[in-house]
């Protein structure tokens, strides 16, 4: 192999890397899977969430979520999307009240989101895994797709 292919494969293994690192951090505080604490969360107007399992991954593409769960009328419910830091709006499916999000970091532990509905902002989200990386929070005011306000605050325990 001759040394500028050498270089070219260096080149683009190295470019890749910084594409991964700038999508999610491996010190992201929240990648991991997250459960839901029922007892420790609120809901208004409740009733809330039955149960809800949250994943969170770094991909090349940025943080890949998945969370499954089972609402208050018992009916299942899958949601996915994968977002940067970057402020963008990237498609989610599956949510009963969104069609996309885009997200800011506002501090090491702590993320801001605004939760949309055909390009409106209806919700508004923020993300806090705490100091010790066992806990975290959620708090999401907005409106569903039905117009009624809701405000819940969502507490999960790492899995």
């Amino acid at each position: 192999m001759t040394r500028r292919f050498l270089m070219f494969v260096f080149g683009c293994i190295f470019g890749l890397s910084l594409s991964v690192a700038q999508a999610a951090s491996p010190e992201d505080p929240v990648l991991g899977t997250w459960k839901l604490n029922v007892d420790k969360s609120t809901f208004t107007p409740g009733p809330g969430w039955q149960s809800q399992t949250r994943i969170y991954q770094a991909t090349p593409a940025g943080v890949s979520v998945s969370w499954s769960g089972v609402d208050a009328s018992g009916g299942q419910m899958a949601v996915q999307y994968t977002y940067q830091y970057d402020g963008r709006d990237y498609p989610m499916t599956g949510s009963a009240s969104y069609d996309s999000l885009n997200a800011v970091r506002v501090d090491a532990r702590t993320v801001r989101s605004e939760e949309k509905r055909d390009g409106k902002t209806v919700g508004i989200a923020v993300r806090t895994v705490s100091p010790d990386g066992k806990i975290l929070t959620i708090t999401d005011d907005g409106t569903n797709r039905k117009g009624l306000a809701f405000s819940q605050i969502l507490v999960f325990d790492r899995q």
